[in-house]
């Protein structure tokens, strides 16, 4: 019988306990335990950004982070940066913007904006580009995304 660990952290504003194995990943309790399937998994190995989450104010690859490793901290996933009263404003430049297209790599890349814009609310395209160069997106492009975090930088 394999053991589980009781974990309780903050995700969304929530408080949330769940039970997880010692080697599962933060991925795959968020989208099979917790079913918060925004994140999505594009390679499992932390090169894509699919998977970003906020962790106690740092942008990381939820595939990389082992669900134990969370105790007592506090995520944001894609699932709680939109309010009661609307989409944010990346989420809404994103979609005026036509910045996304197959929606794999969008909750990573927008997960990754709202942390970038959270330590530099008026970033450059080269600071915007620079730290969303870990996202990978095999549709769109870049320069629409870019141009929808710049945008909601202005807002």
């Amino acid at each position: 019988m394999i053991k589980k660990l009781h974990i309780a952290c903050t995700i969304n504003g929530q408080p949330t306990e769940f039970l997880c194995e010692a080697r599962q990943s933060l991925l795959e309790v968020l989208r099979d335990e917790l079913k918060l399937t925004g994140a999505k998994e594009g390679c499992n190995n932390g090169n894509c950004g699919a998977c970003n989450v906020i962790l106690d104010g740092r942008l990381v690859n939820s595939c990389l982070v082992l669900a134990p490793e969370v105790e007592g901290k506090t995520i944001t996933t894609i699932e709680g940066i939109a309010s009661k009263e609307g989409l944010h404003p990346l989420q809404q430049c994103f979609l005026e913007g036509a910045a996304l297209q197959c929606g794999i790599c969008t909750p990573g890349f927008i997960v990754a904006a709202k942390c970038l814009l959270e330590k530099n609310p008026h970033p450059t395209e080269q600071d915007a580009r620079h730290f969303l160069a870990g996202n990978l997106c095999r549709c769109t492009g870049y320069d629409k995304i870019i141009r929808a975090v710049l945008e909601a930088s202005e807002q």
